[in-house]
């Protein structure tokens, strides 16, 4: 009788059969990597919190630079011949409104209301702009009484503390005024809500900076 059954091959498959096919491999996993920085979230605010801790050093240091020199009159006037505390308190209620209507402009944007966002970011630009005409309206008067920052140490002191603050002041409205026009082009995307988010903890940090300075300087300026 003749051998009905063929020889298996090494692959397990008889001559005459075509070896099974493999299945094809699985393509390699695919991988993607940036091509731009990568930008951590909230790093943003981190680094401006950073930045706001710093300032408070300088503001320190002016505070005790004045607190050590706030009585130098060098046989010129005092603070209490000197400073118009009405005057003075107007000034401050400019610099507290705006810091509520900025309040106003941030709750606008979290609602999503572009033209209300930016109609109360230009009443506070204004209100910090009357608050500078008040403060250059002062030193004015002051260096033309013959009360310059020259005159004495207490004068000193008092035209570096409060020119300091102004001067952030004036660098919060030209940011006011590049943010209103990125807003204008660009309306509430995420980039411009986190600018606003700095300049309203920017903001805020100059009001709290200058009711200690009303404080510090002004009331007990004027004390015997």
């Amino acid at each position: 009788m003749a051998d009905t059954f063929a020889p298996f091959t090494a692959e397990g498959a008889r001559p005459h059969e075509a070896p099974p096919q493999r299945a094809p491999a699985p393509p390699a996993e695919l991988r993607f990597y940036l091509t731009e920085e990568y930008h951590v979230p909230n790093g943003t605010l981190l680094g401006f919190w950073l930045y706001l801790m710093s300032d408070c050093l300088v503001f320190a240091c002016l505070f005790a630079a004045y607190g050590v020199l706030g009585r130098n009159y060098a046989g010129g006037p005092s603070g209490a011949e000197l400073f118009d505390l009405p005057l003075v308190a107007l000034n401050t209620s400019f610099l507290l409104l705006s810091s509520i209507t900025y309040g106003f402009a941030m709750l606008e944007t979290q609602r999503g209301r572009l033209g209300a966002t930016q109609g109360w970011l230009a009443v506070t630009g204004l209100l910090g702009a009357a608050f500078l005409a008040v403060e250059i309206y002062e030193f004015a008067h002051l260096v033309g009484e013959g009360a310059g920052p020259q005159r004495s140490g207490f004068l000193t002191s008092f035209f570096a503390l409060v020119g300091t603050h102004g001067l952030h002041v004036t660098f919060g409205i030209v940011w006011l005024v590049t943010l209103l026009t990125q807003l204008r082009r660009h309306g509430l995307i995420p980039e411009n809500k986190r600018r606003l988010m700095c300049l309203s903890m920017f903001w805020h940090f100059l009001d709290v900076v200058w009711i200690g300075v009303f404080t510090f300087v002004y009331l007990m300026g004027v004390l015997p």
